[in-house]
């Protein structure tokens, strides 16, 4: 039997967020995974997920600085993020 699986190390590289995703993630530098655990924690907290259609994210302010658009699927929004990585 195998052992534990190991994360990919460029998975676990901190990433710096730029001026508009630190404004809903902060501002720390941290992997992609706590950066999307962190998003996930904001939608939920302000509620943005869509009621009907959760793949839906139904963004506020500081979401649509990040994504560029009101409404985005949950998949594109991960691609949509990645631009605000350095």
């Amino acid at each position: 039997m195998a052992g534990k699986r190991k994360p990919s190390a460029a998975f676990m590289k901190p990433v710096q967020p730029d001026a508009a995703l630190s404004a809903v993630v902060g501002s720390k530098a941290a992997p992609r995974t706590e950066i999307t655990k962190n998003l996930w924690k904001y939608i939920k907290k302000h509620k943005l997920q869509d009621a009907k259609q959760r793949r839906m994210i139904n963004a506020d302010a500081a979401m649509k600085a990040v994504l560029g658009k009101s409404r985005v699927d949950m998949f594109e929004m991960t691609k949509l993020v990645s631009k605000h990585l350095k």
